[in-house]
């Protein structure tokens, strides 16, 4: 089979290897389409993400619709269209019993955090565990069934705010992932969404996805206190700082992009008058269920999919999400 394999910055390749055979309680799976991601960028790039070093060939992906190929079990015939939780947890501990996200171990596929490094989906095959396998309605298109995982992330984040019912919801950042937040605060009943960014074309998409009003960063102002709650969602330190100024008394900020490893100037000095509520999101637990349903129900994000370019094109499908003027979410086909 062929794989892609990330050896370090910017050099990826298009290999052969062998196809694995699933064991009890695996799937193998026909990989169709995978994402990228920001971590993905920054293992290809950077030959790191974060902390993260790529001390092994690493092949990405993390975000993926697939049919099964072989269910030893018999439990899921072969062509069942299915995305995957990319997550194992680790042991449980006490006060974590529902968010077994943030327990220490586990892994996560296409990841360099565990040593060897697990694997991920940009594959043409691929093994998981059975209990990581969800079955997609029919009603669901394999390419919109790619955005499940990252959906999820942005549900997550979404209901780690609170009942968002009448709330003036304020997103920075509007990338894949701010698409995402603004899609899902619109369904979860915020009345006025508002998308801040650098680039125009990345407003005219938040556009489509429900944000009503559009800022573009270093042309029109945030307002101070002019946001319930706001969801940070580009990573910058900067963009932190804009969001204690634009929150409201006693209003809540949700960081969902991930902020750079490093000491970082941030004035979080009007918090302390405000009394802000400021919360980390970090992945998901169950809202890959919700994000299914979300992607069954309505057609509204396959705006976000901006590009599907064959696996074995991967050097130019980098360079394409890469570029934000160009890009939003950039799919590989397998």
């Amino acid at each position: 089979m062929k794989t892609l394999a990330i050896h370090g910055a910017e050099d990826i390749r298009w290999e052969d290897t062998d196809t694995p055979e699933p064991r009890d309680g695996e799937v193998r799976l026909r990989v169709r389409y995978v994402g990228i991601c920001g971590s993905d960028l920054h293992y290809y790039f950077h030959g790191a993400n974060g902390e993260y070093v790529i001390r092994e060939p690493l092949t990405p992906g993390h975000e993926l619709s697939a049919e099964v190929d072989a269910d030893p079990s018999g439990q899921l015939a072969s062509g069942t269209r299915v995305t995957v939780h990319p997550a194992r947890y680790g042991p449980s501990l006490p006060g974590l019993e529902d968010r077994p996200h943030l327990r220490r171990g586990g892994d996560y596929l296409g990841s360099a955090a565990a040593d060897p490094h697990r694997q991920g989906g940009a594959a043409e095959y691929l093994i998981v565990e059975r209990s990581m396998v969800r079955v997609l309605p029919e009603a669901l298109p394999l390419q919109r069934a790619a955005l499940a995982e990252p959906l999820a992330v942005a549900m997550h984040a979404v209901g780690l705010a609170g009942d968002l019912r009448g709330s003036r919801v304020l997103v920075l950042g509007a990338g894949p992932i701010g698409l995402l937040v603004i899609a899902a605060a619109v369904r979860a009943g915020a009345t006025a969404v508002t998308a801040s960014d650098m680039r125009e074309e990345a407003l005219h998409r938040a556009a489509t996805v429900g944000a009503e009003s559009l800022l573009l960063v270093g042309r029109d102002p945030v307002a101070d206190e002019s946001a319930d709650v706001v969801f940070e969602c580009s990573g910058a330190p900067v963009a932190l700082t804009q969001a204690v100024r634009a929150a409201k008394r006693a209003g809540t900020i949700v960081q969902v992009g991930m902020l750079p490893d490093a000491d970082s100037p941030i004035n979080l000095a009007p918090m302390l008058a405000k009394e802000l509520t400021i919360r980390g999101a970090f992945r998901f637990s169950t809202e890959i269920e919700d994000a299914i349903a979300f992607l069954t129900e309505s057609d509204l994000l396959d705006s976000v999919v901006t590009h599907v370019l064959p696996a074995e094109e991967a050097v130019d499908a980098f360079a394409v999400a890469r570029d934000s003027s160009r890009s939003a979410k950039v799919l590989l086909a397998f």
